[in-house]
């Protein structure tokens, strides 16, 4: 078998932890060679490791994606969905075909003012981001119909893989990984009234705003840009997704138990 790597936090190099696992394939008799940009990676290569936490992943999405090449998260971080293996469980998923190739929906952007060389697509989510003191006023329609205009910082469109992410830390709803769906959120609201919203993946949504400032901050997954406030974005289900090897004994609902202490209470002790 054949694997590319691929590291964003360049300390990690000295992890022992990575260049065990790199070694167990290389005594297997596996191929393995580093890639650092999407023209790196070799032709039969049969899957990208990414070494680091969730972050990590997102950047390789960026070198897996064009090549159709399934991504393994190993767990080098500390918190991690997406990057949820240890090193030891993934040497030997690999050489004992111990896992399953799962399809993540992405998102396609296209917004105003953002660099022609940008890459559209986003696993998690894209926000838009007040760049100044003043709350931003953000209508959005879905499908054409317009929803009521948000007065917040900003607003959040997330698949269901980015609901465990930053749509979970502004009340989102939790959604397993293979709901097609996308998650509208405001981010910090000035309205009592207002909740997130979740619709179909085959929705079309449309973003506009009112700003006293010029600019505005416009993030997709890791990567974060200025666009000016009169910009429209739409956000949709790409025509593309992300393959990702999940190991046979990683559960979703498991990891919200162990990541997030999903129900942890006194009395749910079996003590």
């Amino acid at each position: 078998m054949k694997f590319a790597w691929f590291i964003h936090n360049q300390k990690l190099r000295d992890d022992a932890r990575l260049e065990g696992l790199l070694c167990s394939l290389k005594d297997a008799g596996c191929s393995v060679y580093e890639a650092v940009l999407p023209e790196d990676i070799q032709a039969g290569t049969d899957a990208l490791l990414s070494f680091g936490g969730d972050g990590t992943f997102l950047s390789a999405a960026r070198l897996a994606v064009p090549a159709d090449l399934p991504v393994v998260g190993v767990n080098l971080g500390r918190l991690g969905f997406l990057s949820e293996n240890k090193p030891d469980d993934v040497v030997k998923a690999l050489l004992d075909d111990g896992f399953s190739v799962e399809s993540r929906e992405l998102l396609h952007v296209d917004a105003q003012g953002i660099r022609e060389d940008f890459w559209p697509y986003a696993l998690n989510e894209t926000t838009v981001m007040r760049s100044g003191a003043s709350m931003l006023g953000v209508d959005v329609s879905v499908d054409g119909v317009p929803l009521p205009t948000y007065w917040a910082d900003g607003i959040l469109v997330a698949t269901s893989s980015g609901s465990t992410a930053y749509s979970l830390s502004i009340g989102g709803p939790i959604c397993s990984p293979d709901a097609h769906v996308l998650i509208v959120a405001p981010v910090s609201p000035h309205n009592l009234n207002v909740r997130p919203l979740v619709v179909p993946s085959t929705s079309v949504v449309r973003i506009t705003l009112r700003s006293r400032e010029d600019n505005a901050i416009f993030t997709m997954d890791n990567r974060t840009f200025t666009i000016p406030t009169d910009a429209v974005i739409t956000i949709g289900a790409a025509d593309r997704s992300l393959k990702r090897l999940r190991l046979t004994k990683a559960n979703f609902y498991n990891a919200l138990r162990e990541r997030l202490h999903w129900g942890e209470d006194v009395r749910n002790s079996n003590n």
